[in-house]
């Protein structure tokens, strides 16, 4: 265990100590085996291991009591000791001191190893930013002085400091401090990249699209520099019991010397103080609580450790162990279950309209939205025509929550004619109007699912189901040069047709939820998607369950209902990236939040964060955390039930120092050896 470690300076001084300490044990112990000397010899030459290695604790437990906190595992090591020295034990006294410090490297070891991962993560911060100015100069600064479209330069082998997107260069990234992923990635112009990555292999220059204190490493390293705080219940009971626990063995061994001397005077018997005090003082070496203790919260620290090292931030132990305890986990499907890279497959028309006019009006529509579906329609518009859209015709965007968006568009029309006709149910078919010369005609466009035509009215004659589908309908509003723009006639919607838009699945998804299946854990995926879209993304990844056609509201809702079925305490976890999904992170008993695509919303309502974007990781959390409560578990029972074993022997007289040494600092390096299990995953 030790050669795998890097000792500290302190470590190595306590190691050492001990070492000299044992050497000088052994000596004296065969030297008066063979050797008879007086007591004002024997007791200075034990003395001189035992102040070697433990005038530590000496001074602790002074300065302890001094400030008014008597009980704790000094006191308890101190007044056994002492006690066993002032009997005559001096080999005893010392060796007990000896292998409580022996305990206590270990537990330093240990949770040094356990802190190393985490550790690691810190590293990921860089001190300094390459700052590139307008006249080519670059200059060190404080990534905390970056402003927000500042351009930096990351050389072969630096940190990315700050969150941007390439402006120039090719290289590819390390990313496994951020997501544990040891393979590199390509990155090259246009690409979003996130502080904390290495460029590998060459230079970049970057456009900062985020300040410092709100990039990724920032809150990565918040998210770790926070979790201590966050103990779980296991932890919470732990505290509480060394505080009633140490006051209670402590006054309990007090009576175990003092009573039963003082009962047998009254009987007439011979007190034996000298008997009752050794059993008093082996009762308070057996009674130390440092296997409970200290492996408790190594076993989460651990546990929280080797998840971060796979690229899962756990925010606190409390979550780790909520986590151990889920039944449910119900997902998102955008940028969750699939990669939220949307592409357009299909483009249906009506018969009067061209594939050109539909594609050139539902980008228009969508240029307002951020949403990856828009994206891709502008993506595509691009593609086809070449160009952008032209933002100085597009005013009063609006989004309808659940539905779509809607624009105000003005075109210009030389001497045209724009043919709308009124049919008799209402429905604009064509209207003879001509527009001036150098006129503009003013329309209404709407975009979005069935539900917004059917709020405004149009007709759509055929429905689409084979993806996520974007329906776009219009109304002309009026020509300016005539008589200014119109006041928009809900009854006057021309139905365009539609476009068919496919999400592809991440790669790891159905494996996320074989992977929970065979744990027990039921899936369930909440979409806005149509009945039958959902019912083919959910058959290929294999969820038990799918809500399809839901509003973000609906989520929310969806959630509360699952809550509310839950028995026999078993938690429910939601998993999203999304700003719309930050409500239900918050609600869910377990948020669980997509770090590198999510939204800063999600991240921060969320209690897990999964740094790549893996499903897949959930499973290996799962695991995670249902070992290390398997492990605080075993500790526990392991380590009481031989501290309460111990002690009714000792209090009958039955175990002698050598049995508590073990009782006290063996449970201890055994606990803390097992606890370490959780660092590996």
């Amino acid at each position: 265990m030790i050669s795998k470690y890097s000792l500290t300076k302190k470590q190595k001084n306590n190691l050492t100590r001990c070492i000299i300490s044992l050497l000088l044990v052994v000596a004296l112990s065969v030297l008066f085996h063979f050797v008879k000397v007086p007591w004002w010899i024997e007791l200075p030459a034990y003395l001189v291991p035992y102040l070697i290695v433990g005038y530590d604790v000496l001074l602790r437990a002074f300065k302890n009591i001094r400030n008014g906190q008597v009980f704790d595992e000094c006191f308890l090591m101190t007044i056994a000791t002492v006690g066993a020295i002032a009997t005559g034990e001096y080999r005893e006294g010392v060796a007990v001191m000896l292998f409580y410090q022996i305990g206590e490297l270990f537990q330093s070891i240990a949770v040094g190893k356990s802190r190393k991962n985490i550790a690691d993560l810190m590293d990921i911060c860089p001190e300094v930013a390459n700052v590139l100015h307008e006249d080519g100069s670059v200059t060190e600064e404080d990534p905390d002085d970056v402003e927000i479209g500042s351009v930096i330069v990351v050389n072969p082998g630096e940190r990315v400091p700050i969150d941007g997107i390439i402006i120039e260069g090719d290289t590819s990234l390390d990313t496994s401090a951020l997501t544990g992923e040891s393979v590199p990635r390509a990155a090259h112009p246009d690409d979003e990249i996130i502080s904390g990555c290495i460029s590998l292999t060459g230079m970049i220059k970057v456009r900062t699209t985020k300040e410092f204190e709100d990039s990724t490493v920032s809150k990565i390293l918040e998210l770790v520099e926070n979790s201590s705080m966050r103990k779980a219940k296991a932890e919470n009971f732990i505290s509480k019991f060394a505080k009633y626990y140490t006051p209670i063995v402590c006054y309990a061994a007090l009576a175990l010397f003092a009573l039963p001397p003082v009962g047998r005077l009254i009987f007439g018997l011979d007190p034996n103080w000298l008997d009752w005090l050794m059993r008093a003082l082996t009762f308070l070496v057996i009674s130390c609580p440092c296997a409970v203790v200290i492996s408790v919260p190594l076993s989460f620290f651990g546990g929280i450790g080797c998840a971060s090292s796979k690229g899962i931030l756990v925010k606190g132990s409390n979550y780790l162990e909520a986590l151990a305890d889920t039944g449910t986990i119900v997902f998102d499907k955008t940028g969750t279950i699939t990669k939220g890279v949307f592409e357009v497959q299909s483009i249906y028309t009506e018969a009067d309209v061209s594939r050109d006019y539909l594609l050139k009006r539902a980008a228009s529509a969508e240029s307002a939205s951020n949403h990856p579906i828009a994206e891709s329609i502008l993506r595509a518009y691009k593609k086809d025509f070449g160009t952008e859209i032209n933002y100085s015709r597009i005013y009063d965007a609006e989004e309808i929550a659940g539905h779509g968006v809607s624009i105000k568009y003005k075109e210009e029309i030389d001497g045209v004619s724009v043919n709308y006709k009124e049919s008799p149910d209402g429905v604009v078919e064509s209207v003879d109007k001509k527009a001036g010369s150098g006129s503009e005609i003013h329309f209404k466009i709407y975009a979005g699912n069935m539900r917004l035509m059917k709020m405004i009215g149009a007709v759509v004659p055929e429905q689409h189901d084979e993806g996520t589908v974007v329906y776009v309908a219009e109304s002309c509003l009026g020509d300016s040069s005539v008589e200014g723009p119109a006041t928009l006639i809900d009854k006057k919607i021309k139905y365009l047709g539609c476009i068919v838009i496919a999400d592809e699945l991440k790669d790891t998804s159905a494996e996320a939820m074989e992977g929970l299946r065979k744990q027990g854990i039921k899936t369930i995926m909440l979409t806005g998607d149509s009945e039958k879209a959902a019912s083919l993304i959910a058959k290929k990844v294999g969820v038990s369950e799918y809500k399809s056609e839901l509003l973000p509201g609906d989520k929310v809702s969806e959630v509360e209902k699952l809550l509310s079925a839950e028995k026999d305490k078993s938690r429910l976890a939601f998993v999203g990236d999304g700003i719309n999904d930050a409500p239900v992170l918050a609600r869910a008993d377990i948020g669980i939040a997509m770090g590198a695509m999510g939204s800063d919303a999600a991240i921060e309502a969320a209690d897990i964060v999964l740094m790549d974007d893996d499903p897949a990781k959930i499973s290996l959390a799962m695991k995670i955390s249902r070992k290390t409560l398997k492990i605080v578990k075993q500790n526990i029972i392991f380590a009481i039930t031989i501290k309460v074993l111990c002690l009714i022997l000792g209090a009958l007289g039955i175990a002698n120092m050598w049995l508590a040494i073990f009782a006290d600092v063996g449970v201890m390096i055994l606990a803390v050896l097992n606890a370490t299990r959780a660092l590996r995953c």
